[in-house]
């Protein structure tokens, strides 16, 4: 897999001291608030198991998936795959996201926990990429793990194809590879 890889963009031992960083102020920002933080399917699992452990006060694990593709084409509308079992009504609520782009998908995720009237609601993403958001998107995370240019990136947790997730860091595909 690194054969395709240009160049590492953020190493390992980097994401888990931002992680690390963030769990503090998270566990923070969430005492006594016994928080649900979900998760959106597939990309986040691998930065959501390393958060989860990072963030120090008691918490509701739950999950989400979503899609906006039939096959390899996006659909241009998002669905919800799997829904939370959990209701959270009155309840704190995180979103775990592993990148925040063009801000259709997360608007969606956002807008359809909203609805479910929560006490807040608060979006924590490992990776934003504010050049790829879509005009109109006003949404902003309020926890950041890291800044990142407009390259097309893979790794832990991020993919092409299904593929690259497993990488420990997080690297630029080389064109060649994805074109």
């Amino acid at each position: 897999m690194d054969k395709n890889i240009q160049e590492v963009m953020l190493t390992e031992a980097q994401i888990q001291s931002r992680i690390a960083e963030m769990g503090e102020i998270l566990s923070e920002e969430y005492r006594d608030k016994n928080p649900v933080v979900i998760g959106v399917l597939k990309g986040v699992v691998v930065f959501y198991a390393d958060m989860i452990r990072k963030i120090t006060v008691p918490c509701q694990m739950e999950f989400m998936q979503i899609s906006s593709y039939e096959g390899t084409e996006s659909s241009g509308s998002v669905v919800v795959k799997q829904d939370i079992a959990v209701d959270i009504k009155g309840r704190h609520v995180l979103i775990l996201e592993d990148i925040f782009d063009t801000g259709n998908s997360l608007s969606f995720v956002h807008a359809h926990l909203m609805a479910k009237e929560p006490a807040s609601l608060k979006i924590c993403t490992l990776l934003d990429k504010p050049e790829r958001r879509k005009p109109g998107v006003t949404l902003q995370a309020d926890y950041v793990g890291f800044t990142i240019p407009n390259e097309f990136v893979v790794g832990y947790g991020l993919d092409y194809n299904e593929y690259y997730r497993n990488l420990p860091y997080i690297g630029i595909m080389k064109p060649e590879a994805y074109t």
